[in-house]
């Protein structure tokens, strides 16, 4: 199951895709759980992160990527919608499409409203909700340990706290899997001796693969070769 993966030290790495072909790849290479990425879903159809436009490319996304043999992971911003109960219809959706986790955030603002967001979708679905609290990503942190304490009584399964790198012992002894989003300078080791349990990648792999391909196609331009890339047959071979 998607929920005995998260082993305090000893932690899920969790790549995130934007499109089928990068799950696919992910899942070739070995991961063990395939998590999206909320601002490669928007990116990629032209339109800002955390915008809530993303509710049908996010379903489409989902239903390419659950025939992988490894449990997918839906990042669902704040759920697309303020009402506890159209985000639990959502997460049914996601659920019957054969989605195992969904991650939901808090955006720094009522911890209670959240708190009513994760206990309708826990009611409504089994899935593993990770419980996004935005306190080091839109703050300084304060009120990060009260505000998961929260959601983790309104049902949450985990807890995910992106921007925190520091004193994560604290987090860690919560009663649920902590989850950290990977920053420059960390390791896995280091967070596994923090007793951490998930380490995301966020939209860092999406980034990357916008990055690489600017690279290549100014090498070409260039006169340059540019770096190796997977041939055409390999990524053609992803598909479904």
């Amino acid at each position: 199951m998607f929920a005995d993966l998260h082993r305090p030290g000893d932690p899920l790495l969790l790549p995130n895709a934007w499109d089928h072909a990068s799950g696919a790849a992910l899942a070739a290479a070995g991961f063990k759980a395939i998590g999206t990425t909320s601002l490669g879903v928007a990116a990629a159809i032209g339109v800002a992160d955390g915008a809530s436009e993303t509710k049908q490319a996010t379903l489409d996304l989902a239903a390419s990527l659950v025939h992988l043999p490894v449990p997918i992971s839906v990042d669902a911003e704040h759920g697309f919608s303020d009402d506890p109960l159209v985000v639990a219809d959502y997460a049914q959706r996601l659920e019957a499409l054969g989605v195992a986790g969904i991650n939901l955030e808090d955006r720094n603002q009522d911890p209670k409203h959240h708190a009513d967001v994760i206990s309708a979708v826990k009611q409504a679905t089994s899935l593993f909700v990770n419980a996004r609290t935005d306190t080091y990503w839109l703050g300084d942190g304060t009120g990060t340990e009260e505000r998961c304490r929260i959601y983790i009584d309104a049902g949450a399964d985990g807890i995910f706290v992106p921007g925190a790198r520091d004193d994560l012992e604290g987090l860690t002894n919560l009663g649920a899997p902590l989850n950290v989003l990977f920053l420059p300078g960390m390791t896995i080791e280091r967070l596994a001796s923090q007793g951490v349990a998930r380490v995301s990648t966020g939209s860092a792999l999406y980034r990357r693969a916008i990055g690489a391909a600017v690279e290549a196609a100014t090498a070409i331009r260039a006169g340059e070769q540019p770096p190796p890339a997977p041939s055409y047959a390999e990524v053609d071979a992803y598909q479904r």
